[in-house]
């Protein structure tokens, strides 16, 4: 057999086989990626490297020159075509048949698209996923531009952010009633709303796109409600989906996205998923989360599990999001809140605290890296203070971890 092969060449995927190495296996490890890049970093690509501020290199995860000290063979630009799991072969684009031991699946997630029968496939219509995908976008990003952002989720805010930031002009349409409708209470939505303003970019909420307009390249979008607008581009952040589908071409179970144990194990003998193409149990439910927190969490658990060490995968969730001078952290999961408390900070910083019942769940921290860290740790400890103490602007947070 093959020792551990990994499909997928991302931050999970890279976890997995640097954790593999660190806690002593010796036998063969093989990394597969489509893309021809090394594993490299995705959140910085659609802010800092798009910006200028960053350089390729910076991007990778690790030296080049790790895998090869670790042993670990990376195979890029390949295509795994399909996974005979009784066999425990894969077949490689090009036809290359390769065996494994155990098979871990890190396929990582895609994004949604525009369908090409509403203007999807019209040139200068981006989505931000791959490096490949910045540097197409790059060369549109030029001062003075009208870029369409279709999507009011972090994805979109963070693309609306970078475009005012280069001197484009920046509108973004959100179908729902208001902007981080699925994520963030109103009072996240507000604060990043206003701020948005502030750099010049209109919102329109509640405003659902018919189709893309042009012959080619995109020239402008036309509104449910008939509204016309020009764009030179467009940035579709509707969210993604986890790429399940080598996994259910095997015949592999799925749930929202690629079903674990709580080990890592899928339903497949000698086959492991993690990162944002997995869903695994928790609490009396599944979840699946897409973070980058997680995809180093959970690979680092799995390749722990593949060697042996039986110990169920425990999340601690956390995201982060950088729009122009404002770092938002999250903490928890605020799915179920029915109770919001807001704190301000020093210097415009606001905290949103996210309650069911008298449980704190999750916070939102906009350059508030205090309340973050305290929250962060309340809830991994799930202590929930009272609401009140939060709200009052002389609670000193700290002493609520006493």
């Amino acid at each position: 057999m093959g020792g551990i092969v990994i499909v997928g060449a991302g931050q999970a995927g890279a976890s997995l086989a640097a954790k593999l190495r660190a806690l002593g296996y010796a036998g063969a490890v093989t990394l597969i990626g489509e893309e021809p890049q090394p594993p490299y970093q995705r959140p910085p690509l659609s802010k800092a490297y798009l910006l200028g501020e960053m350089e390729l290199e910076r991007l990778h995860l690790r030296a080049p020159a790790f895998w090869q000290e670790q042993g670990v063979t990376l195979r890029l630009a390949t295509r795994v075509e399909a996974i005979d799991t009784e066999a425990r072969t894969l077949r490689l684009e090009g036809g290359e048949t390769l065996g494994y031991d155990d098979l871990a699946l890190t396929t990582g997630s895609r994004p949604r698209r525009l369908p090409a029968a509403i203007g999807g496939d019209l040139e200068n219509v981006f989505t931000v996923r791959t490096l490949s995908d910045v540097d197409r976008m790059a060369p549109a990003f030029r001062k003075g531009a009208r870029a369409l952002i279709v999507g009011g989720g972090y994805i979109g805010l963070e693309a609306a952010a970078v475009a005012a930031k280069l001197g484009l002009q920046v509108t973004l349409i959100e179908a729902a009633p208001r902007i981080l409708q699925r994520v963030a209470a109103p009072e996240t939505a507000d604060f990043f709303r206003r701020l948005h303003a502030g750099h010049g970019v209109r919102i329109l909420e509640g405003a659902a796109l018919s189709r893309l307009t042009g012959e080619v390249r995109v020239t402008g979008a036309e509104l449910a409600d008939g509204t016309r607008l020009p764009a030179d581009l467009v940035i579709v952040g509707i969210g993604i989906l986890p790429d399940t589908r080598l996994a259910e071409a095997a015949g592999i179970a799925l749930e929202n996205g690629i079903r674990t144990d709580d080990l890592g194990r899928t339903s497949a003998p000698h086959v492991w998923a993690a990162g944002d193409c997995a869903s695994f149990p928790r609490g009396e439910g599944r979840i699946r989360l897409e973070s980058v927190g997680n995809a180093i969490d959970q690979a680092e658990a799995v390749a722990a599990n593949m060697l042996g060490a039986n110990t169920p995968y425990r999340a601690k969730p956390w995201f982060w999001s950088d729009q122009y001078d404002v770092k938002l952290q999250i903490a928890g999961l605020n799915a179920g809140y029915d109770r919001i408390v807001t704190r301000a900070g020093e210097g415009g910083a606001l905290s949103v605290w996210y309650y069911r019942g008298a449980t704190l769940l999750a916070l939102d921290a906009m350059n508030d890296a205090r309340a973050y860290m305290i929250g962060k740790r309340l809830i991994e400890a799930g202590r929930s203070p009272d609401p009140a103490a939060i709200a009052d602007p002389a609670t000193d947070l700290k002493a609520l971890l006493g």
